[in-house]
């Protein structure tokens, strides 16, 4: 689950490259807060407070501006040309009470034993999740460990461990991941008037609202 951080904003009075670069050039990074109600405010806050926030994934921040407190997502990013240093953000101000509906990634952990050297394929039919949950909620991804899969094994929907709060929008039986056997090639003549086995084949597996 996404972590919150506190972050603390000022509004931007100038606008523009030239403004932003002296900005930066202060060791602040320009952004910009929209969403319900308001509307959107160019605001900048202090590089220290929210870089290492960013490079750790945090995607949830309670932004204080004018002595209001906004819970945002973190929904855009852009760096320089070499990719290092962040230049601009975008943050959406969501309602700590509203759910959202999308799909998340799901990330496999680990090494499937019948995949290593017991005849087996590992073949992931889900690579997402549709789920909902509260919109400042949202997990980067959902963890499936599979380490104790062997040939004829399979994870279901209904064997996944999911935070508090979280629905899913897929059948309990809907496969996730399984090992199958290794399927194979239809055999020629020869191989079948020798009984020869065939040649075995396996199958392998396979946000940003910019504004300134």
């Amino acid at each position: 689950m996404s972590t919150e951080v506190q972050l603390a904003a000022e509004l931007r009075s100038v606008r523009g490259t030239r403004a932003n670069n002296r900005l930066r050039n202060q060791g602040f990074v320009p952004g910009i807060i929209y969403g319900h109600t308001d509307e959107p405010q160019a605001i900048s806050v202090k590089a220290e407070a929210i870089v290492p926030h960013v490079r750790a994934g945090v995607k949830v921040y309670d932004v204080t501006l004018d002595g209001k407190t906004d819970k945002t997502l973190l929904r855009g990013l852009q760096f320089d040309a070499l990719g290092v240093e962040l230049t601009h953000f975008d943050l959406l101000r969501v309602d700590p009470t509203e759910r959202v509906t999308l799909h998340v990634p799901i990330v496999l952990k680990g090494i499937a034993p019948g995949s290593v050297g017991s005849g087996g394929v590992l073949e992931q039919p889900l690579h997402a999740l549709h789920i909902d949950c509260l919109a400042y909620q949202i997990p980067d991804s959902i963890l499936v460990r599979i380490n104790l899969l062997e040939v004829g094994q399979a994870i279901h929907v209904r064997d996944l461990e999911l935070p508090e709060g979280m629905h899913l929008h897929h059948a309990p039986e809907a496969i996730v991941v399984h090992v199958v056997p290794v399927r194979s090639g239809d055999a020629a003549p020869a191989d079948l008037a020798t009984g020869a086995q065939p040649e075995l084949v396996g199958k392998k597996v396979e946000d940003a609202a910019k504004d300134k």
